[in-house]
């Protein structure tokens, strides 16, 4: 934990490598000290199609999944940090936007839990 997933448009990875976006989603979770290096999980999704208020701009939005017991404060931060190292990774993109949830540790699962 924590989960982030990257939707973007697909001319988002055309102007910038996946791994250099994905590597600064990451770099950029890290840097908050929130949470231990080997436990961040950054993906991206791009899309060839879609509709953004009636038109095809480009976009980039971020879910963030991360476990319970964060402050208010600490989870604004968190998306505060992301969205500016996107915004100067790519100033021109008229749509960056984040958001955090919390999931209850009483609902999550891994392998490892498990026998």
């Amino acid at each position: 934990m924590p989960h982030f997933i990257i939707e973007c448009s697909q001319p988002i990875i055309e102007h910038q490598r996946p791994e250099a976006i994905i590597e600064t989603v990451y770099n950029t979770t890290d840097a908050t000290n929130l949470f231990a290096k080997g436990d961040i999980k950054v993906r991206i999704n791009p899309y060839i199609y879609y509709n953004v208020g009636g038109d095809t701009k480009d976009f980039i939005h971020v879910f963030g999944n991360i476990m319970e017991g964060r402050t208010e404060e600490q989870k604004n931060n968190l998306s505060r940090s992301i969205v500016k190292a996107l915004k100067e990774m790519f100033p021109e993109t008229p749509i960056i936007s984040i958001n955090i949830r919390d999931f209850d540790k009483s609902g999550y699962c891994n392998k490892s839990m498990v026998e």
